[in-house]
């Protein structure tokens, strides 16, 4: 008998669970929708609670180092207490917020390089908490975000990598404590000038509020500096700009202000 215990202590035969979505693929704004399953192991068991959240990875500057973390930022707790028997099925079916400013893992079918997003449950049984079951999630563009994105490809742009940093941008209304930067190499046209170009997304349900940092090339007598650019796209209206003209001639016009030329 005290064998037995302390085995259900360290979790032997204890319940499982498992969630299965219904479809992994979201948008920001958005919703996820299944069903978690939990399982009677052994022995009976008192479940405090089945949660999930929405994780991802997220890099962290302090002072001389940095390191990355995995950052819970939506949580929903799905049940209460409840009493688990052996072998018995327990099923809970969701529907899970995204939040809009989720960052976004996809484009155009293909997955953003450095992301990582994931649904992950957990089972709280006698204060140990059980996050075994990690759901990978796909977040594609919104309309808006995807009308930007198209046009600095379209531009010549190509896509380098993306990650989330910890932190607040001065000025804009965020409410995560992290934001998404979407790193491009330059254009052939702007690549005298430019070194990389970083977009970044805060989404609220009205509009998407766009910031762009321009790293740029050091001269002879220059110093390389970084440039911003911020202004606001509704969604309603997304499409009806067209934001290739809009972004070369803010490209064109930063990189000339600071005296370089193309």
């Amino acid at each position: 008998m005290v064998f037995k215990r302390l085995m259900q202590a360290m979790g032997v035969g204890g319940p499982s669970v498992e969630t299965i979505l219904a479809n992994p693929n979201c948008r920001p704004g958005g919703q996820l929708e299944g069903t978690v399953h939990v399982a009677g192991g052994e022995h009976p068991v008192d479940v405090e609670y089945v949660a999930l959240g929405l994780v991802t990875r997220v890099e962290v500057e302090s002072g001389d180092n940095d390191y990355e973390t995995t950052q819970e930022f939506q949580r929903r707790q799905l049940t209460g207490a409840f009493r688990l028997e052996p072998g018995q099925r327990y099923d809970v079916p969701f529907r899970f917020d995204v939040p809009w400013e989720t960052p976004l893992t996809e484009l155009y079918g293909q997955h953003l390089h450095g992301m990582t997003m994931g649904l992950r449950t957990e089972l709280e049984v006698a204060r140990a908490v059980d996050k075994g079951d990690l759901d990978a999630v796909a977040v594609h563009p919104l309309p808006a975000q995807e009308a930007l994105l198209e046009a600095l490809l379209r531009l010549g742009f190509r896509f380098a990598r993306a990650d989330n940093e910890r932190g607040h941008i001065y000025g804009v209304r965020q409410t995560l404590p992290f934001y998404q930067e979407i790193e491009f190499y330059p254009a052939p046209q702007y690549a005298r000038a430019i070194n990389q170009l970083e977009v970044t997304f805060v989404t609220d349900p009205q509009q998407v509020q766009v910031v762009l940092e321009i790293d740029k090339r050091g001269g002879i007598l220059t110093e390389g500096r970084d440039a911003f650019g911020r202004f606001t796209v509704p969604h309603a209206t997304a499409h009806n700009t067209d934001w290739a003209a809009q972004l070369d001639g803010w490209l064109r016009q930063s990189i000339q202000r600071r005296g370089l030329f193309f």
